[in-house]
């Protein structure tokens, strides 16, 4: 056929005789004339470009939208770009029909298109460059084309076309499309009076992109842009280069920081407040929630609809491919084209959509929008799912800032509950918002779905949704189980990491006392329930994959089932495989529906535990401080709160909720900083802590408040720091001093953050002010001990410091800041003696009194009253006495004497304290303990630990990036091989048989559907009235044949399913015990040194964050995973079977896929990773400001605090969306890349040449193509979430590499004697002790000799070797030279478990394990009770115990909190006594106990352990001035060795030299 514009089968093709117009030829080349047009102004522009001298702002990335109505432009471009595809589909379909090619049917179209498309990119170009002049060239062709468009229009009509026709209705909606456009045009003009005004309007780009830190454009780029992400492409692809950072992904917009959504929750919040009459009623929290953030879920739902119905176009197009391609006729060409309105045919719209090339490109059309549309519901939700956690974060921050402080100590609110209020709740209502749109989404699905089956398959479809509908509930009845076994599971594992953290924080005695089996046991059977419970949880996960993978099949099989015995007519492909492809589109809403309706449930209840916090007591307000009205418990319901709605919003958080401050008043004298009339202050009860307080505290004086323990000193300062309740009376702070108070708290608190900013507390730096305050708090030693000095982190997550560390470093914080007023509160409480003294000397009397501020001291230390300008003493909750010590000593001598006798007493303690080591020394040995030779075990760990992190910059690019896109295979079958190679093989296999019974009953479905409409004489007859029996029986046999192999493979299809998920869950499960459990025996029979190193987080990590992933997130994922590539795998081979040429096209799909995945899976790594990383500095910070509110408060630092929850926050937030951004990144080219697999997998099909290729084959490649496309991604995801995973397994693997301590020993045990050591003689021969084999020796050649029965004291100065000696004994160090020979036996050569079983220590540290008295003495149960009431009468105990409820089975709380330190160093004693061994070391063991507890210590050794060697390591020498033998150490060498006495006698002895250094 020869091509011509008009066609030659007429003669009057070209002729006007009619009229110019009435030519429809020369009207369709009128219509070419606008897109010409455009094409040849637009491509010039486009090409050369313009200087971007035009552009007037200046902005760093070209998203900016400026122009009015740019959605809506974007919006009518696509449709008008889908018109014209379908007027071109229009104009070659009916070409077909016409004896010769008439072009003008389809090139006007196919030019439009072109138009079209560049119309946009102009306009894209123009928008961003902001030069709107050029914009006049599309407002000509917008009206050119309405013009010559509404010619035709009217041509058409006056022809008497109508309706019916389907070009009729194409022209007509290009005429509207066109007219909206122009339009928008116009618009444009109106608004920016570019062209045609004198003053055009001058813009600024929004203040988010101003600033350079917003990196997150999702709100800014267009709409093509908006859909695809293409905006995340640089970040993503450059992922590969180097990992992403907190720098590169920036800030959050304005609009989805959370003091934005704050500002809106809250409003919304305070708003009902203001308008309900019942006040005690609480303002909804779901109405508040609607009213911020309803808009976005509407918008979300309305999108999530258009995918839902789109979503149906598949199936439909499916049955329309299949059947139209077994009605494959020769088209009929018309003869007659002269009686045909114009010459050319006019189509119906039934007839374009009979034809299957049409139908592939609308199926492929439906799916690209379809999916376009779900991932920007699933975007909306998500970004209001966050920016709603924001605002409640923040609510909860400022509640918790105003949290009466009652509430805390009471119990009401503790640090529980705000921690999983911030973790938990808030998550949960995120997560609800997530999946919010299902909610109504769903049922309308579901509705359609079924509705669309019965229009296909008539009754029997009802059936097969039956059969869905009735086991949906089965579903959620084990999603609700599996929420309840998680939690059970969930209180076991907390219960197996309590004991865990205590074994590892008492490991060393645990080794010294042999315990760790007994103590490994008891975790092992935590760990066993736990495991029953992962039993339940693994079993009903699989329950829940099976319901999944069955309920399809099951519901296929029951309607398939029916239909053959029910329906007269045989089946044809097209209705199978489109109901097929519907059954597969119903199972989700109804599996994904059991898990909304768990979410709202919880939802529901996380909103109601966040309303009743919400409506907790609060502090009163501030105005009562400075006395203008008592203050009762009402006004703690009045909110301040007034905001500036003027200043922009960044300085809002800075200022408001800022008390006002009060003019002074003219009776307040200037002498009197603080002053309390007639207080009554409480802890909430009703009942008064404090009782008639009058007091004052003189300005720049130092004001000290004393009195027994519990007598109400602390509740005193808090009262006056308003803290606690008043019940009556005022407190009056003089005018310029409440804002600027210092306090020290009793209990040391500590942020997460370096020394420096502990102690500068957000004040300014000065370098000589801080030098003094380091200097008068003795803090300079410990600082250099640190490994970054005072840049190091400490608090939480840091560095653990002991108690007098952290007491001072708050002290030092209180001196630091330039405040009027100081309170300390028992600031010496944890510090010994001579730091004591310092402290009071430099820090308090010389540096806060040289400031001249008011100092307020709570103190027990009665020796520095001489120091006070002012006494308070109180007893039983009031003031005793209040003056002067002058004073005190004239009027209440009483008190006075009292007093006095107290003082000697803190003397001669403080004679006793003639320290070889004070507890300082102490703290600081096991500081560096800690560090020397973190060194040396870090060039170990770096090895192993950081493969990936060696990319170092000048490493060429390939290798970084190979190793970062690596999957780690070794690590997966590592993994794989913990959990036993049979339920592997196990795995592998039942895997691979279901995916092929699954693919065999699709296909046996396309044979037996095919059967019937491809052999023609059978259905001849069977149409005929079936003059022949016999065939229609032969038919039925058939039938029934095919109908019981088909049954048979859905059985074993639903086995199969049952098999495999099965199979995974208790691969897992038996992988996670075995790695847990070789773990726990690798750690707990590691020697001593891996504890130094290793930091104690961080084998905590290994037990929690690591076994949890372990434990229930592999399993899941690693089913996922191999379930959606399976089913991937054989979608792409069935399409490649059915039409083999799809292999040309599938090379470039792959490659497309690879990159696709090797980026993403990268990206995702660090997102995760900085999204993990941000949570929790986030959820530190709230923790540690619910334990510092007193603090904070005091210091007035509220607005700071609040600042940097909003930082944390956000940062916070910017890493969750930029994760789900870069997921809905992924989600939409997987997408997009499936949609193109089915459209070639179509176009491959009807394109084949149809030498019967069985139709039923078509619909089964089709329908299989429709799969890929959802599961594509999942691969993708799931090889991302595993990746993350895996990590968890590796890291614990490599702590399974540790070395264990050597049990065995070369002696078997039956050859020592039962009572080995009868006498406790010791031999030491020529020892030499070190830590490591990589270190320095720290004993060298020491020989001693000790005789049975001695006491024996070792000493020496800090770091001589001492504590190393008495580890040696336990062969607890490398012993690599010499010996120690106990009562004839080498102990190198004994059995671990033997020698540390045989011997008895104290440590320095009392250690106690949660438990009773009795376990805690004797865990090993070997022990009469008459035997440890003894242990505990020498111990002096006796009478304490008795007094408890349960006696020897009281309850000692964690590390013995509910007992003394004194009495805790008791209890150890006892806990030696009870083993009656021969030998008794005691290591440091009186440092940090009073002198009373040391005293009965002391007689205890002497009576009790009069026959036993007793080997006492001393800090005080006083200690051991009565020893048989004394061994003086230097630097690891035994220096000198004789009786105290006689070294004594020695006026140039080390020893002598001690005892006078510190006398």
């Amino acid at each position: 056929m020869a091509l011509s514009f008009c066609g030659n089968d007429l003669n009057n093709s070209y002729s006007v005789e009619k009229g110019v117009l009435n030519n429809g030829c020369f009207v369709d080349a009128l219509n070419l004339v606008p897109h010409v047009f455009l094409l040849f102004i637009t491509f010039p522009i486009l090409f050369i470009g313009w200087g971007s001298q035009s552009s007037k702002v200046q902005i760093h990335h070209n998203t900016w939208l400026h122009f009015p109505g740019h959605n809506l432009r974007w919006i009518l471009t696509f449709t008008l770009l889908f018109v014209h595809v379908c007027e071109i589909a229009e104009g070659i379909v009916s070409n077909t029909w016409m004896q010769s090619n008439h072009l003008h049917l389809f090139l006007p179209a196919f030019m439009g298109f072109i138009a079209a498309t560049t119309s946009v990119v102009y306009y894209h170009n123009i928008e961003t460059a902001n030069f709107p002049k050029l914009l006049l060239a599309l407002f000509i062709y917008w009206v050119l084309a309405f013009i010559t468009k509404i010619i035709k229009l009217w041509k058409f009509a006056e022809e008497g076309l109508g309706v019916e026709h389907l070009r009729f209705c194409i022209t007509a909606v290009l005429v509207v499309l066109y007219g909206l456009l122009m339009a928008v045009e116009v618009n444009v003009i109106r608004v920016r009076k570019y062209v045609f005004f004198a003053n055009p309007q001058r813009v600024k780009p929004p203040e988010d992109l101003q600033d350079l830190g917003v990196r997150f454009l999702q709100p800014f780029v267009n709409l093509l842009s908006k859909a695809t992400y293409w905006w995340m492409n640089p970040l993503i692809i450059g992922a590969h280069k180097r990992p992403i950072e907190l720098k590169k992904i920036g800030k959050l917009p304005i609009a989805m920081r959370a003091l934005t959504n704050y500002l809106r929750l809250k409003d919304a919040y305070e708003e009902q407040r203001q308008n309900t009459e019942d006040l005690d009623k609480a303002p909804s929290i779901w109405r508040s929630m609607y009213r911020a953030f309803g808009r976005p879920i509407l918008l979300s739902s309305t999108f999530r609809y258009m995918a839902d119905l789109l979503g149906f176009a598949g199936p439909l197009c499916i049955s329309g491919i299949v059947e139209h391609m077994d009605n494959k006729t020769e088209v009929v060409t018309m003869n007659k084209t002269e009686d045909l309105p114009f010459g050319v045919y006019f189509m119906s719209s039934t007839q374009l959509l009979q034809n299957t090339y049409v139908l592939a490109v609308l199926l492929f059309l439906a799916l690209i929008l379809q999916r376009t549309f779900l991932q920007a519901s699933y975007y909306v939700t998500i970004e209001t799912g966050i920016n709603l956690r924001g605002a409640l974060l923040a609510m909860i921050y400022n509640k918790i800032l105003r949290l009466s402080t009652s509430n805390m100590s009471m119990g009401e609110m503790t640090l529980g509950q705000i921690n999983n209020l911030v973790a938990i709740e808030t998550n949960q209502l995120m997560w609800f918002l997530f999946l919010c749109p299902n909610l109504w989404a769903m049922p309308v699905q579901i509705i359609m779905g079924v509705i669309l089956l019965y229009y296909l398959l008539g009754f029997s479809a009802l059936i097969g949704a039956l059969v869905i509908v009735l086991l949906a509930p089965i579903q959620y009845l084990i999603a609700t189980k599996l929420a309840d076994t998680q939690k059970s599971s969930l209180d076991y594992s907390t219960d197996r990491l309590k004991k865990t953290t205590e074994i590892l924080k008492g490991i060393k005695l645990l080794k010294l006392y042999a315990w760790e089996n007994i103590f490994c046991d008891s975790v092992l059977e935590t760990r066993s329930k736990e495991l029953t419970c992962l039993r339940t949880f693994a079993f009903y996960t699989s329950m829940s994959i099976f319901m999944n993978a069955a309920i399809p099949i099951a519901a296929v099989l029951a309607t398939f089932v029916t239909h053959a015995y029910i329906s007269q007519s045989r089946l044809s492909p097209a209705e199978a495989f489109a109901s097929l492809a519907l059954f597969h589109i119903l199972v989700t809403p109804l599996f994904l529906l059991s898990t909304v309706v768990r979410f709202a449930v919880k939802a529901l209840i996380s909103v109601q535990k966040l309303g009743e916090f919400l409506q907790s007591e609060e502090i009163g307000d501030d105005s009562w401080r400075n006395g203008d009205m008592p203050v009762s418990l009402e006004s703690c319901k009045k909110h301040p709160g007034a905001r500036n709605r003027k200043q922009p919003l960044r300085y809002q958080m800075d200022n408001y909720e800022q008390p006002l401050r009060r003019q002074l008043r003219p009776t307040e004298t200037e002498d009197v900083a603080v002053k309390v009339n007639n207080g009554y202050f409480t802890w909430g009860s009703n009942l008064s802590t404090l009782s008639d307080i009058n007091i004052r505290i003189p300005t720049g004086q130092l004001t000290m408040i004393v009195g027994q323990v519990g007598c109400g000193k602390s509740s005193l300062l808090l009262a006056m720091l308003g803290e606690m309740q008043t019940l009556s009376g005022k407190v009056y702070w003089s005018n310029k001093n409440r804002y600027s108070v210092a306090y020290a708290a009793q209990k040391s608190w500590l942020l997460n953050a370096t020394v420096e900013d502990n102690i500068t507390f957000g004040s300014p730096f000065s370098k000589q002010r801080y030098k003094a305050v380091i200097d008068a708090c003795s803090l300079q030693p410990d600082i250099d001990l640190l490994p970054f000095g005072d840049q190091t982190e400490i608090g939480e997550r840091g560095i653990n410091l002991s108690g007098g560390q952290r007491q001072r470093i708050c002290v030092a914080r209180a001196l630091y800041q330039n405040t009027n007023i100081v309170f300390l509160d028992d600031p010496f409480s944890a510090l010994d003696i001579h730091l004591s003294d310092h402290l009071m000397q430099e820090g308090i009397l010389k540096f806060l009194q040289d400031d001249k501020r008011t100092v307020v001291l709570v103190t027990h230390k009665l020796q520095y009253l001489i120091h006070a300008d002012w006494i308070i003493a109180m007893k039983d909750g009031s003031v005793l006495r209040e003056g002067t010590l002058k004073d005190i000593q004239t009027h209440d001598v009483e008190l006075y004497e009292h007093w006095k006798t107290l003082m000697n007493r803190q003397d001669q303690e403080l004679e006793k304290d003639t320290e070889i080591e004070s507890q300082t020394t102490l703290e600081r040995k096991t500081l560096r303990r800690a560090f020397y030779s973190r060194e040396a075990k870090n060039q170990i760990d770096d090895e192993d630990e950081e493969e990936e992190e060696e990319e170092d910059e000048d490493d060429n690019m390939s290798t970084t990036t190979s190793r970062r896109s690596k999957i780690p295979w070794r690590v997966c079958w590592r993994y794989l091989s913990s959990g036993g190679f049979f339920l592997v093989f196990l795995l592998v296999t039942s895997k691979l048989a279901k995916h092929s019974v699954m693919v065999a009953i699709d296909y046996w479905l396309a044979d037996w559907t095919s059967s019937a409409s491809n052999d023609p004489i059978s259905s001849f007859i069977s149409d005929a009235t079936a003059t022949n029996d016999t065939t229609r029986a032969a038919q039925n046999a058939e039938d029934q044949s095919y109908l019981l192999v088909f049954i048979i493979l859905c059985g074993a299809g639903i086995v199969l399913c049952l098999i495999t998920s099965l199979t995974v869950e208790f691969l897992g499960l038996s992988a996670a015990t075995n790695l847990h459990h070789n773990l726990l025996n690798k750690i707990i029979h590691a020697p001593l040194r891996f504890f130094d190193v290793t930091p104690l987080g961080q084998i905590l990590n290994r037990f929690s964050a690591d076994t949890n992933i372990i434990d229930q997130h592999i399993p899941p994922t690693l089913e996922s995973l191999t379930r959606s590539t399976l089913l991937c795998l054989s979608a792409i081979g069935i399409i490649a079977f059915v039409t083999p040429v799809f292999l040309i096209a599938l090379f470039p799909l792959a490659v497309a896929f690879y990159f696709i995945q090797k980026y993403f899976r990268v990206a995702s790594k660090d997102l995760q990773d900085l999204d993990d990383s941000t949570q929790l500095p986030l959820l530190c910070h709230f923790s540690e400001t619910a334990e510092g509110l007193t603090t904070i408060r005091a210091f007035r630092h509220e607005a700071r605090f609040k600042q940097r929850m909003l930082e944390l926050t956000d940062t916070n937030n910017t890493a969750y969306l930029f994760l789900s951004a870069a997921n809905r990144w992924l989600e939409v080219r997987t997408d997009y890349l499936g949609a193109v697999i089915v459209l070639t997998a179509a176009v491959a099909a009807i394109w084949m040449p149809f030498s019967r290729l069985q139709s039923g084959l078509v619909g089964l490649g089709l329908t299989y193509a429709l799969t890929v496309t959802n599961y594509l991604n999942w691969v993708v995801r799931n090889l991302a979430d595993l990746e993350v995973q895996m990590a968890a397994v590796k890291k614990v693997n490599s702590f399974l590499s540790t070395e264990s301590e050597n049990y065995e020993g070369s002696i078997d045990v039956s050859q020592v004697p039962e009572d080995w050591p009868q006498h406790g003689e010791i031999k030491i021969q020529d020892l030499c002790v070190r830590y490591d084999p990589m270190l320095k020796p720290v004993l060298k050649h020491v020989n001693a000799f000790i005789n049975p029965g001695q006491k024996v004291g070792i000493c020496g100065r800090t770091g001589s070797g001492k504590s190393s000696l008495s580890l040696a004994f336990f062969n607890m160090v490398d012993v690599f030279e010499g010996k120690i020979i106990i009562d004839g036996i080498d102990i190198c050569k004994l059995p671990l478990q033997t020698l540390r079983s045989r011997l008895s220590i104290i440590l320095q540290d009392p250690v106690l394990f949660s438990g009773s008295i009795r376990f805690n003495l004797d865990p090993e149960r070997t022990c009469t009770d008459d035997r440890l009431w003894e242990a505990l009468e020498i111990a002096q105990l006796k009478n304490m115990v008795k007094a408890l409820p349960g006696g020897l089975d009281a309850v000692i709380t964690e590390g013995g909190e509910n007992f003394s330190v004194g009495q805790r160093q008791l209890f150890c004693l006892a806990r030696a006594f009870v083993r009656k061994s021969s030998i008794l070391i005691m290591d440091e063991a009186t440092a940090s106990i009073d002198m009373a507890t040391e005293n009965i210590l002391q007689k205890v050794v002497m009576t009790a352990f009069a026959d036993r060697t007793v080997v006492t390591i001393a800090h005080l020498v006083a200690s051991i001035l009565e020893a048989e033998q004394v061994l003086v150490f230097s630097s690891g060498i035994l220096v000198e060795c004789d009786s105290a006495a006689n070294l004594l006698a020695q006026e140039d002895s080390l020893f002598s030299i001690l005892v006078r250094t510190h006398k």
